[in-house]
């Protein structure tokens, strides 16, 4: 129900899938990634201690983005770092990627509702570079 998806060893994606389901907290992601993706199931009662987090400082050097499909079907399409396609999947309502390296393009194949949430502040045009989409008869789906 966890899908890593790389490429010469680069983590390039973690796809959750909607049926994904274990008790506890389990973290999704290594230490080092500047963006966290957990998961947490708890029963009724459970309590979570109330914190503050501490303010301290941190280096984002990659932008890392989590997409929460609500609605739909979304092919995602992953590319390595220098922008050469890699492979895709398809993502429909309930699933989780988290988008860690590399490039990645959307297809929507049903009408989609998703959440994206990234680092900040945004950068503008200084933000991303635009790179060639993959052709419709190359895509590679596993």
């Amino acid at each position: 129900m966890i899908e890593h998806i790389t490429h010469d060893n680069v983590l390039l994606a973690i796809i959750v899938r909607h049926g994904y389901s274990t008790p506890g907290i389990s973290f999704l992601t290594p230490d080092d990634f500047s963006q966290q993706l957990g998961y947490m199931q708890h029963s009724a009662g459970h309590e979570i201690k109330a914190h503050i987090h501490n303010e301290v400082k941190r280096e984002v050097v990659h932008t890392k983005e989590v997409l929460f499909i609500r609605k739909g079907i979304l092919r995602a399409d992953f590319y390595c770092e220098d922008g050469v396609y890699a492979q895709s999947r398809l993502l429909q309502a309930g699933d989780v990627v988290l988008l860690a390296r590399g490039g990645h393009g959307f297809k929507v194949i049903e009408d989609v509702e998703m959440f994206e949430v990234k680092q900040g502040p945004y950068a503008g045009v200084g933000d991303k570079t635009i790179i060639a989409k993959v052709d419709e008869c190359d895509v590679r789906m596993t």
